[in-house]
């Protein structure tokens, strides 16, 4: 078996045994304290994740697309994230209060001042998990994460059910963050040299700076619509949305991310071969599209019945925005898939060019939406995400000859079989009144006719998927 396969392997069982193990802990956390407990949290998230995209800088990606890269490079990016979550920690605290004023929620200001030393012990590790990802060493890195998170989780159940309130979402952050950077210092056996190059810092920040801005422009607008709901709205609604967001995101960013991780590398040391690089490109958008089309139609349809069932009925008003949502969401492995080969060419130009195109749309669409509702909100995240795949595929074409055509005729057979499968499940579960009825019967007609499909059309990914399946059997 190749070093990418073993690598696609291991990153998937990464992301699916830890995000799964977290997914399922933030299921029994949501059943324990409210909507509103859990919007506090979800208000703070554009501050944090701004912060953190400071932190990084973009040199994570910068470290894995130089070829030449060495210790030097290396100490100088890990002093600097840990230098700049000092500043920004010492900002946050300092703002907490106007941030609690600005939600009119005077919790938040002691609960910023906890959360936010999450970017002081996330920083010491951003270099470690860099550099097991160059090495496709995702084994190491699913024994740290999930050991975190599995330890974290209890505590925060345990915080949870003993009447914690928004503090066991507080102290379970807190300590997956502490474990993890623990545990990938071990298991990464890296200390970096005590030394500071400028030289090295400037290479790195010269492509790193325009992922930078990219990536800000990005995290500002997918935490947007929990500020403006929760300044316009209220803490309850922001606890809908966030969980409904967390809900339909789950599938397509976490397969997206095995794939992406594992081939990134891969295709930076191919990167200026032209024809390798499009033949790549193609069989994994489609085989990356294959696994997350059919799945986000599948919860779009049962997302009522799974939010009964799971979430329990106080939590029903979020069942319609995760179907909503998760039409939008089925199209990130295109959009994820085509930003990434501007990077792998080192054209880190382009890739902030498109970003500041998309993000005036999203802000237009935002604008347009938000005095409607959570519905229109939501519909706006789908027209945007169809309008984000439009303007990355007209920059991509500028390295790759891979065009609206070919694209659309690569994933042409996997939208007509998902769509097919999709009207099938509706159709089953029309006369059935039963929650769990209808999820059995709807996800066991969808893959029926998916999987029957994917078989007598021979889908090469279908292929695929069996082969290492098989593979990992034996």
């Amino acid at each position: 078996m190749s070093s990418t396969t073993k690598g696609v392997i291991w990153s998937a069982v990464e992301r699916f045994s830890v995000q799964g193990v977290q997914f399922l802990l933030s299921i029994v956390i949501a059943r324990l304290i409210s909507p509103a407990e859990y919007g506090l949290i979800a208000m703070l998230a554009i501050f944090m994740a701004v912060a953190q995209t400071f932190i990084d800088s973009g040199f994570g990606n910068a470290l894995i697309q130089k070829k030449d890269r060495d210790e030097t490079d290396y100490s100088t990016v890990f002093y600097f994230n840990i230098l700049v979550s000092v500043v920004l920690y010492g900002i946050l605290f300092w703002c907490a209060p106007l941030i609690a004023e600005f939600y009119k929620q005077p919790l938040l200001t002691e609960v910023t001042r906890w959360v936010g030393l999450n970017l002081i012990l996330s920083s010491f590790s951003i270099v470690q998990r860099t550099r097991l990802s160059i090495e496709l060493n995702f084994k190491a890195q699913t024994k740290a994460s999930l050991a975190s998170v599995v330890i974290s989780g209890a505590i925060g159940i345990y915080t949870a059910y003993h009447g914690w309130g928004v503090w066991a979402l507080v102290v379970q952050s807190l300590s997956n963050n502490l474990l993890v950077t623990v545990l990938l210092w071990v298991m990464a056996k890296w200390v970096p040299l005590l030394k500071f190059s400028i030289a090295s810092f400037k290479q790195l920040f010269s492509f790193g700076s325009k992922l930078l801005a990219s990536a800000l422009m990005h995290t500002i607008y997918l935490n947007l619509y929990s500020l403006v709901i929760g300044r316009v709205y209220n803490a309850v609604d922001v606890g809908y949305y966030n969980r409904a967001y967390s809900i339909s995101q789950y599938p397509s960013t976490n397969i997206v991310s095995v794939i992406c991780r594992v081939i990134y590398p891969v295709q930076c040391e191919h990167q200026h071969d032209q024809a390798w690089l499009e033949e790549t490109f193609l069989k994994y958008l489609r085989l990356s599209c294959f696994v997350v089309f059919p799945l986000m139609i599948l919860l779009a349809v049962i997302a009522k019945p799974l939010v009964l069932i799971v979430l329990t009925e106080k939590w029903l008003p979020s069942a319609e925005l995760i179907s909503i949502l998760s039409l939008a969401y089925m199209w990130y492995p295109v959009m994820v898939l085509n930003n990434q080969m501007l990077n792998v060419k080192g054209r880190s130009d382009l890739f902030l060019r498109a970003e500041v195109v998309k993000k005036i749309v999203a802000i237009a669409i935002l604008c347009a939406t938000f005095p409607f509702g959570l519905r229109w909100l939501c519909i706006g995240v789908v027209i945007y995400n169809l309008l984000d795949v439009c303007i990355i595929v007209y920059y991509t074409k500028k390295v790759l000859d891979t065009g609206y055509m070919v694209q659309i005729r690569t994933l042409m057979p996997v939208m007509l079989l998902t769509a097919v499968s999709g009207m099938a499940a509706v159709g089953s579960m029309l006369f059935l009144e039963s929650a769990w009825w209808q999820i059995i019967v709807g996800m066991s007609v969808f893959a029926a006719v998916y999987i029957g499909g994917s078989e007598i059309f021979k889908f090469s990914e279908f292929v695929f998927v069996k082969n290492i399946i098989h593979r990992k059997h034996k």
